[in-house]
């Protein structure tokens, strides 16, 4: 894996190392405050279906202001709705600190709700602005270190979040992502190249209305194409046993006997993973469309088996390797689907191509997860994270089977 192309795009390009910053900053401050609710919820309750809602809430609030936000996106000035997004985060991240018993601990999940609503308008908004902010060749170096970005501080943002949770308290996680939201923002604001193609004011649409006709675009430009439907697809695929996750607080806590530090433990080789496998993905199946979709098919594969084995591992050092192999596939195939639909897609429908991708994906893992919260509490642990690892090949499946018409064009001989 050669560094020089990503330290030269960083180097060459402020705006885009302006953006990866931003995003490194503000996905570290977001897992210090995922570890210390998941911890504050299973202390408060015992309940692994209210531990879960945190998740639930984080996906299903952008799943639902998803379409909304994309039409934004593709309709105004794509730097002011990052800025915003971030800004108005700053006070919610706050409200945290209100959480100090079972009567309150709903503060912190309609906070929860709320940051994920400016998540939903600032996630599409950066994907559907990278393909501006960088030269087309530097499209894939761009791709790979973003989505390692969320990887990154996942590793990252994880281990120190569970360390500072148990040291300095929750109350210093949730301070810190209040504060990176704001140092997002500020970097944010300094971007001067434009983030997106000059079209008439309103050219997309707007209002509540306008949320069918995002999903009806979306749905028509994968209809073109079996390759595009299939990369839109992807990540959903993955996301019908996303809920595996939840699992990880309740090993790193109640069966490992970690408490916070064994969740932030679980949670870092999970973004380890995340951070490297886009790396991994360019490296061995490169970027064109064959490449990408036999990429997905054997992350799907990696997945399903990594998982499968981690309920037996005797020790949590041992679960986390296999938490790393996991998140290898998942991180993979997240950086494949992204960068075949950036390079796919034009400028003008780009936000509402992607928040169609990420609504239909949160969606999808906040019902993963719920049921995950649900399995968790009925079912004995190893058989929870089994069920969810059986959902994940019964999905893997279909996504094989519908991509094979595309794969099979793909390699058949030009003329």
């Amino acid at each position: 894996m050669r560094l020089a192309p990503y330290l030269r795009l960083l180097r060459e390009n402020p705006a885009f190392a302006r953006l990866y910053t931003a995003q490194l900053i503000s996905f570290g401050g977001d897992w210090f405050a995922t570890v210390a609710l998941l911890g504050l919820s299973l202390e408060l309750t015992g309940s692994s279906a209210l531990a879960a809602l945190v998740l639930v809430l984080q996906t299903g609030g952008f799943a639902l202001t998803a379409p909304l936000a994309g039409t934004l996106a593709d309709r105004f000035d794509r730097r002011k709705l990052m800025v915003a997004a971030d800004l108005a985060r700053v006070p919610i991240a706050l409200a945290f600190l209100l959480a100090r018993d079972p009567g309150t601990l709903w503060i912190a999940f309609v906070a929860v709700a709320l940051l994920a609503v400016g998540a939903a308008v600032f996630e599409p908004s950066s994907s559907a602005a990278l393909p501006n902010l960088v030269d087309p060749h530097q499209l894939p170096e761009a791709n790979v270190l973003l989505g390692s970005a969320w990887g990154t501080m996942l590793a990252v943002g994880a281990a120190l979040g569970g360390l500072v949770a148990a040291t300095l308290g929750r109350d210093a996680a949730f301070i810190a992502n209040a504060a990176s939201f704001a140092l997002s923002a500020a970097l944010i604001v300094g971007i001067r190249r434009p983030l997106q193609q000059p079209r008439e004011v309103g050219a997309a649409g707007g209002g509540v209305g306008s949320i069918g006709r995002s999903v009806g675009t979306a749905i028509a430009f994968a209809r073109r194409s079996r390759v595009v439907a299939s990369l839109l697809l992807s990540k959903t695929t993955f996301g019908v046993g996303t809920g595996v996750v939840l699992m990880l607080a309740v090993f790193g806590r109640n069966v490992f006997g970690a408490g916070d530090a064994g969740i932030g433990l679980l949670f870092a080789a999970r973004g380890l993973g995340a951070l490297l496998g886009p790396f991994l993905a360019r490296s061995v199946v490169g970027l064109e469309d064959r490449g990408l979709l036999l990429g997905i098919r054997a992350s799907l594969v990696v997945v399903a088996v990594c998982y499968a084995l981690f309920p037996i591992a005797p020790t949590i050092w041992l679960a986390a390797l296999l938490v790393f192999g996991a998140h290898l596939g998942g991180g993979s195939q997240w950086m494949l689907s992204t960068y075949g639909l950036q390079r796919s897609t034009p400028d003008a429908i780009r936000g509402r191509v992607f928040s169609f991708d990420y609504g239909l994906v949160t969606l999808t893992i906040a019902l993963s997860t719920l049921l995950a919260g649900f399995l968790a509490d009925a079912l004995a642990p190893r058989l929870a994270v089994w069920t969810m690892v059986l959902l994940i090949v019964l999905a893997g499946s279909g996504w094989v089977w519908f991509s094979r018409p595309a794969l099979a064009r793909l390699d058949e001989p030009p003329g």
